[in-house]
């Protein structure tokens, strides 16, 4: 398959549907849309003092429901694909997933891709949910979700996790055929259940061509070893990166918000690029962020020990042609449907605006030098 960009899709409000009508122009592989209850920004430093973001937003954390937008993008788009990128499966019943990945394709005539993962803490942990064994409850809900798309009347099922007694999902696929599921993985179990059991995958972590390069090779050899086509698995990756030119990028790394992006980067990756995480050794990056309960205290400390050469050390950065560059190299490695996002936008009001020409910027330059790969 060519290289084609994905579009990403706020599921916070303020919401603006109104820009559906441009991502479904063509140009787009797929709309990825986020399912979060809770942000990855520190509620101590959105507030004014620190970022002019918070004079329009109250709140980094006005989440709405990824699937029910999903649903409302289905019926407002034509031909671009919806995926959620990516709902948890701690959150909801795996039952509850198949049955709304069955609206929702039928609702955008078979565009619905199901993303899923196996959860972060920040969107479970405070609502009292069982983060436990969290990836070996993800694979249980993707039986049970095959389960009862392919299983022909009532079915009873005894697992780990869930049970089931005489269910039934009697809803038929869309012109026959069940939404393709895309799985969000990056360790050694969750690449092996993505080979065994997904349409598409993208990693929630590849610090680079090489690091992406070797877990698709994962992924592929446990779809061969299940006897599934390995290359009918779709790469596609989120890229952060910093979008902007020398002064820019000066100024952007100044800003909080930007800084916090740390917070996403595991304290061992920085140690392997020969420096310390700001918020120590054992930090593991995703899943230690939970903004509600890093105190004010721990989150100044963290910038205080900031430093702008470790963050840049591992997260792209530079003008939208050299993005596309690095963005190549990632091609190169094998991924097909990327979606660069530029994390620069988060440096304030005047950088969020620029920051959509920036990537469709990087996005064209991306597009004509893939357009040697097959």
């Amino acid at each position: 398959m060519k290289v084609q960009p994905a579009a990403f899709f706020r599921t916070t409000l303020p919401l603006d549907l109104s820009r559906l009508a441009d991502l479904d122009s063509g140009r787009y592989h797929s709309i990825w849309l986020p399912d979060h209850m809770v942000s990855f920004w520190p509620d101590a430093i959105w507030t004014p003092e620190f970022t002019d973001l918070a004079s329009a937003s109250p709140s980094p954390h006005r989440h709405l429901d990824g699937m029910a937008v999903a649903a409302a993008a289905a019926v407002l788009t034509q031909r671009v694909p919806i995926a959620t990128s990516v709902v948890d499966t701690v959150r909801r019943h795996p039952s509850l997933l198949a049955q709304s990945a069955l609206t929702i394709s039928h609702l955008s005539q078979g565009r619905f891709v199901l993303g899923l993962g196996s959860g972060e803490t920040e969107n479970t942990v405070p609502y009292g949910f069982d983060f436990a064994k969290s990836v070996s409850r993800f694979e249980e809900s993707l039986k049970v979700i095959r389960l009862l798309w392919e299983s022909d009347g009532p079915v009873d099922f005894e697992g780990q996790f869930y049970q089931l007694h005489h269910a039934r999902l009697d809803t038929e696929p869309y012109q026959g055929k069940n939404p393709p599921i895309w799985i969000g993985a990056s360790g050694p179990r969750m690449l092996d259940i993505t080979g065994r059991y997904a349409d598409g995958w993208w990693p929630a972590g590849a610090w680079s061509p090489q690091d992406y390069a070797d877990k698709l090779a994962v992924v592929r050899g446990a779809a061969d070893k299940a006897g599934r086509d390995p290359m009918a698995i779709v790469p596609a990756f989120i890229q952060i990166c910093l979008i902007g030119d020398d002064a820019e990028l000066a100024t952007i790394l100044q800003q909080p918000l930007v800084q916090s992006l740390v917070m996403q980067i595991p304290a061992d990756l920085l140690k392997a690029r020969g420096y310390r995480h700001p918020l120590g050794e054992s930090w593991r990056g995703y899943q230690d962020i939970d903004p509600g309960v890093l105190t004010r205290e721990r989150i100044l400390d963290m910038l205080a020990k900031f430093e702008a050469e470790a963050l840049l050390a591992v997260i792209p950065h530079g003008s939208p042609q050299k993005i596309a560059q690095i963005v190549k190299s990632y091609c190169d490695a094998g991924l097909r449907v990327p979606k660069i996002l530029d994390y620069g936008g988060m440096a304030g009001l005047k950088y969020a605006a620029s920051s959509a020409q920036k990537v469709r910027e990087a996005e064209d330059e991306l597009l004509m030098l893939a357009g040697d790969l097959k």
